[in-house]
């Protein structure tokens, strides 16, 4: 899948904090942002960065705060074990949390505060948020061109297909991403289920891990902040629906079928194209919410 080559290094310093799925990065030529595909071009900050969101995974939220409300995060154990995974594997080291006064979540620095590296994209989302994949190293082509990016290249040099390995995301396609790639990354999570898992997959005994598929127990807020790991996206949406003052999931199917998310349901030989989450996502027992189909059959369309 051909996608665009830029050069240049990622940072912390001054920055945004990162999470499991996003990170600072700066061109070495800045003007290289205006190639990015999209209807919404990055628009990056006065010292050249932007905040690039990694293709086709999504990690624990970090710092979350959406269209209602104020921030939230998932349980801290594995939102924090990706982004550590995520500078790691970008060449960062002796990771260190100090608390925001500003915010609920901690700064993050590290030694170094850059490193370099490339990205490979195919555009921005509706945000302008530039989606990539995320590479330490030098690049296998020269930046400001397109390069094809292979599933050998995406599961030996992405931070993506390392995060899927280790068990630190789920993977979450939307349209844009070839097949072939998404075959590829939902290898990385079959890689961290096979035997007794690990991350957010290792479900054996108490282990504190993925109830997605099985059920999450919901009973408010602390519910999804503190007591369950489900996937992002059903944890965003459960977020703004109790950041609006419902106090019990009466009225979430409603509320989901409102959100109007546009998806495919890939386990489907002709997949049509389904609008609401309400289609996928069940509730027993009144306070037990699970999703019917597992993270990489979903293939979410932009609103």
């Amino acid at each position: 899948m051909p996608m665009l080559l830029i050069k240049g290094s990622f940072h912390l310093s001054g920055h945004t904090a990162p999470d499991g799925d996003t990170v600072p990065f700066i061109p070495d030529y800045v003007g290289e942002w205006k190639l990015v595909r999209g209807c919404e071009k990055p628009q990056p900050e006065r010292d050249g960065h932007v905040d690039v969101r990694l293709e086709g995974i999504d990690a624990l939220e970090t710092h979350y705060t959406g269209n209602y409300g104020d921030e939230k995060r998932q349980p801290a154990k594995f939102g924090d074990e990706a982004t550590n995974a995520l500078l790691t594997f970008l060449g960062f080291r002796d990771i260190q949390r100090t608390p925001d006064p500003h915010h609920p979540h901690d700064m993050i620095s590290a030694t170094p505060d850059t490193v370099p590296g490339f990205i490979l994209t195919n555009g921005t989302d509706v945000f302008g948020r530039c989606v990539a994949f995320a590479c330490p190293g030098d690049p296998p082509g020269a930046s400001g061109y397109e390069l094809d990016v292979s599933v050998k290249l995406l599961k030996e040099r992405t931070a993506n297909y390392e995060l899927l390995r280790l068990g630190l995301a789920y993977p979450t396609f939307y349209q844009g991403l070839l097949p072939v790639l998404r075959d590829a990354l939902a290898e990385g999570k079959a890689e961290a289920q096979a035997g007794i898992g690990v991350g957010i997959w290792n479900t054996t005994g108490n282990a504190f891990g993925d109830v997605t598929l099985s059920g999450a127990k919901i009973t408010g807020m602390q519910s999804i902040t503190d007591d369950v790991v489900i996937l992002p996206k059903l944890f965003r949406r459960l977020k703004e629906y109790f950041s609006l003052g419902h106090i019990t999931l009466d009225a979430f199917p409603a509320y989901l079928a409102g959100a109007a998310d546009k998806f495919l349901d890939l386990t489907q030989a002709d997949p049509k194209e389904q609008i609401g989450l309400h289609r996928i996502v069940e509730i027993t027992d009144s306070n037990t919410v699970r999703m019917t189909l597992p993270p990489e059959k979903i293939l979410f369309k932009p609103k």
